[in-house]
């Protein structure tokens, strides 16, 4: 089976790492958050994808020149303009020839979902498209979407007050679409699948949806950037060519290559990129140092954090809750 993984977007909400690298190229425990949704697409029977590109497409084709990643072939389709979700599902589709079921994701949600059993749940009810469902405390971020008892989607609300919405089973960024759903997008500009051919499917009765309770983050957010870095690092989160020293205190954290903690340094529930330093008796507490950033000795950067390439924290400076350098207005 084939799918499209929806990547262009320019990854705003994660500034300053993505002023120069796409949202979906940082890495998470040691590796691009791609290669994790793509060996998790590839272990429910995916073979085949087409990346939907926009922002620096570069610099994935360049990261996977022999067009395989994750256990899948790659193929690349790169939008002149913002096309968003529809419509740039449509052009990766249609430009790959697609044209028989096949899978959407998201390329920032990281997920446990089973995605076989999405697929045989969208076969069984013959439906145009069908969503992954999970629940969330406050659905007013995303997309809420009650259905009946057989799973046919009664309505899509998108981004309603937490107060006024119906459910907490929100849009999880998966879906399973019939071909058919593309003669739905018109081509040659942008079309919303939240706003515009969702609803418009729910008025034909033939979009299904799956709630499922696995494992799931949009980790499109500094807060959620951090947290799965965390989640996924298993027993060894300092990289091997990493140098702490021997009186630092680094306690769940993520520490990347090349990355140095000098003495009596305190390093906490946060992200060292590569090449990254934390100089002697500083404290990084809750942040994410970017790649090659330092922060000098007896400084410290903490309540959540993000330090871009290269940025350098003076010697016992104090950076709370600032992105550095801060995005544009």
């Amino acid at each position: 089976m084939r799918a499209v993984v929806l990547v262009g977007g320019k990854g705003t909400r994660l500034r300053p790492l993505t002023l120069a690298t796409p949202k979906q190229m940082l890495p998470v425990a040691g590796r691009p958050m791609i290669e994790w949704v793509l060996e998790h697409l590839s272990a429910h029977g995916i073979t085949d994808v087409v990346l939907s590109l926009g922002y620096r497409p570069d610099v994935f084709v360049e990261a996977y020149p022999d067009g395989r990643c994750g256990g899948v072939s790659l193929h690349y389709a790169v939008e002149d303009e913002p096309l968003d979700t529809a419509g740039a599902i449509a052009f990766a589709a249609r430009g790959a020839g697609i044209d028989e079921t096949f899978v959407v994701v998201n390329g920032d949600v990281l997920t446990g979902l089973d995605v076989t059993a999405l697929i045989a749940f969208h076969r069984a009810r013959r439906a145009a498209a069908t969503i992954a469902l999970t629940p969330v405390e406050d659905p007013s971020r995303y997309g809420v979407v009650p259905t009946d008892a057989d799973g046919r989607v009664t309505a899509f609300i998108e981004k309603p007050p937490a107060d006024q919405a119906p459910t907490n089973l929100i849009n999880a960024g998966t879906y399973v679409l019939e071909p058919s759903v593309l003669d739905r997008i018109a081509p040659g500009g942008p079309v919303s699948i939240e706003r515009t051919t969702f609803p418009a499917l729910v008025e034909e009765r033939t979009l299904f949806a799956m709630a499922s309770d696995a494992p799931w983050v949009d980790a499109g957010t500094p807060a959620t950037y951090l947290q799965v870095n965390l989640d996924r690092a298993g027993e060894t989160p300092i990289d091997p060519t990493a140098a702490v020293d021997a009186s630092a205190q680094v306690t769940a954290s993520v520490v990347g290559a090349a990355a140095r903690i000098g003495s009596a340094a305190v390093v906490s529930r946060s992200v060292l990129l590569e090449g990254a330093t934390v100089g002697a008796g500083a404290t990084v507490r809750d942040s994410i140092i970017g790649w090659r950033a330092h922060v000098g000795p007896g400084a410290t950067v903490s309540g959540g954090s993000i330090l871009g390439e290269s940025v350098a924290v003076a010697a016992g400076e104090t950076v709370t809750s600032r992105l550095v350098p801060a995005p544009a207005p």
